[in-house]
């Protein structure tokens, strides 16, 4: 929750998306960060009871671009043209940016490029009334869960970029507890309700097992 961050993290990489306040997504996010804050982030990914679906992964997919957004503001000096030239995540993974409006065929370009292209395309998505609705009553598409997902699969990627290419600068700002509980919680989150494919997840697998397994 973006509540973890201190004064450093100010700096975002796009701005922030925020959730109106009086509305019931802006109650669901307070919930959640009530949740987090005792520490157990199993429990605090879980639908609370009464809640619909949609509207809890819509809540919290806006809340994971939000803090990935300022993880990433705080490296953005380190993520050049020059020092990734390429979006990697280690030797074994690279992506190409595609969003199938704009850029149909995958292009190959640098890490600030497609990281730039991939939070543009999600906040877009996010500013859609009709993907993400906050009035309420307005229903989610029935698309939702495909978008969701999408969103989420790419907004990994930009984890798995920091730990793989960043982790250095990140532990030279001392922001490595930030990052690790953010992955973590996110970690949690797409499992909880099978987000991402297994696949996806293999740049940081081993990560992800170590943060499971301390929390057995």
């Amino acid at each position: 929750m973006s509540f973890l961050f201190g004064s450093r993290s100010s700096k975002t990489f796009k701005p922030k998306k925020n959730i109106p306040e009086g509305s019931h997504q802006y109650e669901l996010l307070k919930h959640a960060e009530a949740t987090l804050g005792s520490g157990n982030l199993r429990a605090a990914v879980m639908l609370p009871d009464g809640e619909d679906l949609n509207e809890w992964i819509a809540v919290n997919t806006v809340d994971f671009f939000n803090q990935i957004n300022m993880l990433y503001g705080t490296i953005t000096e380190f993520c050049t043209e020059v020092s990734c030239a390429v979006m990697s995540a280690g030797p074994r993974y690279e992506y190409h940016w595609a969003d199938g409006t704009n850029i149909k065929k995958p292009i190959k370009c640098s890490a600030p490029k497609y990281i730039d292209y991939l939070m543009t395309w999600v906040q877009d998505q996010l500013d859609d009334e009709t993907l993400f609705p906050s009035k309420i009553g307005v229903p989610f598409p029935k698309n939702f869960m495909s978008v969701a997902k999408t969103i989420l699969k790419r907004l990994f990627r930009v984890y798995a970029h920091i730990y793989h290419q960043h982790f250095d600068s990140v532990m030279q700002l001392q922001e490595e507890a930030h990052l690790n509980t953010s992955f973590k919680h996110f970690i949690f989150f797409v499992q909880e309700f099978n987000l991402i494919d297994r696949r996806e997840l293999a740049p940081l697998q081993d990560l992800i097992e170590k943060l499971g397994s301390k929390d057995r």
